[in-house]
């Protein structure tokens, strides 16, 4: 097994949320993770910022509805649009040395292979609706070129979990996908994968309510020192972290990232700002059913491996966001899968989207300034 990243001396454990998913009963744990939240908040918020973040959208995809707001929303359209983003994050590492992580760099025609897109998209063929829901935007591979940066520069990647994901087409394997001839090659040569443990571990035995998000044998031949293996919640480096939110899925992880606009969170928990703040939300039915239940979250819901958990990871990722300069009532929360804002979804689309991130300036090759 690879060593775990917090035995690592450029990368750091987070204290403050030591012990806190082991807290009993469960209202305590809340309470225990909201408060390890806000001390962290404040000790990261004064280690200093990212370098640069620049966010490119990769592809538009169809997703149900019902999901993207735990069934809350009232609307005609059983299925939405929803945009994969990609983030290139620069930073300094606590080494010294200038890190560049893809977080992420989905590539479509793995995520087709899921059990759940081969069988959508073969019904939206049939019904010759599929150009309604599907749009390519960027190729992963090529969108570092487009920002100065080779590919074989990049130090880390990850996802924050790998639902709809074939990791051989991004970190390549040592034997061929099937139906192609020779292993695939990494997109990123010189990359490890940014991977909690438990993530991991389901690829290793898969439970029926884990299957259809997951691509079968996604992992098989990735080579194992293309991994880096963690537990808990870590940071990389200076204003980079990588915060434990179990609940989506087992390995669940957020990224949080301290800017000139205060502290970003990413992740694929909610489909829009409305699902971590339900209260402000115009979507019909979010708002009343989230009052009517009691609850300051509304969960992502296409899998429950434990709702409790990602509710709590929910409120983790509020507590730890900055308000928005431009409209302080929003926190900087920003989906990595984000419910598009086209009409014909009206009225199942975001009260407030706060589109993409850019800051600073990408160096490349040599470290020159872009």
């Amino acid at each position: 097994m690879t060593e775990t990243l917090p035995s690592r001396q450029a990368v750091r454990p987070i204290p403050e949320f030591a012990g806190v998913h082991d807290v009993w009963p469960r209202g305590e744990r809340l309470k225990a993770i909201r408060a390890a939240a806000e001390r962290y908040r404040e000790r990261f918020a004064g280690q200093g910022r990212v370098r640069a973040v620049k966010s490119v959208d990769i592809a538009a995809a169809p997703y149900p509805a019902r999901f993207a707001f735990q069934g809350y929303s009232i609307n005609a359209n059983p299925l939405i649009t929803i945009i994969n983003r990609m983030f290139v994050i620069q930073f300094d590492g606590f080494d010294g040395r200038l890190k560049t992580l893809v977080w992420e760099p989905t590539v479509a025609a793995g995520s087709a292979e899921a059990p759940f897109y081969r069988k959508l998209q073969a019904l939206s063929r049939r019904m010759r609706a599929e150009r309604l829901f599907v749009r390519y935007y960027n190729d992963p591979d090529r969108v570092l070129p487009s920002l100065g940066l080779r590919n074989d520069g990049i130090d880390y990647v990850s996802f924050d979990h790998l639902h709809v994901q074939d990791v051989r087409m991004i970190m390549g394997s040592e034997k061929p996908i099937e139906g192609e001839r020779a292993p695939r090659e990494p997109l990123f040569p010189n990359a490890k994968l940014l991977v909690h443990r438990r993530e991991l571990g389901t690829f290793e035995s898969m439970h029926p309510m884990q299957w259809a998000w997951y691509v079968d044998g996604g992992m098989d031949g990735v080579p194992a020192e293309r991994l880096e293996v963690f537990d808990g919640d870590v940071e990389l480096g200076v204003g980079v972290s990588l915060l434990w939110t179990p609940g989506h899925t087992d390995g669940n992880h957020s990224l949080v990232l301290n800017t000139p606009d205060g502290i970003w969170v990413s992740s694929e928990n909610g489909m829009a700002a409305d699902n971590w703040q339900p209260e402000l939300s115009k979507i019909p039915g979010v708002r009343r059913q989230a009052a009517f239940y009691g609850r300051e979250v509304v969960l992502n819901a296409n899998t429950l491996e434990d709702s409790l958990d990602q509710y709590d990871s929910m409120v983790k990722e509020k507590t730890l966001a900055s308000p928005s300069p431009r409209d302080p009532r929003w926190l900087q929360i920003i989906p990595s899968s984000e419910c598009a804002d086209w009409k014909r979804q009206w009225p199942l689309v975001p009260t407030h989207s706060h589109g993409g991130l850019d800051y600073g300036t990408i160096t490349g090759p040599g470290r020159g300034v872009i």
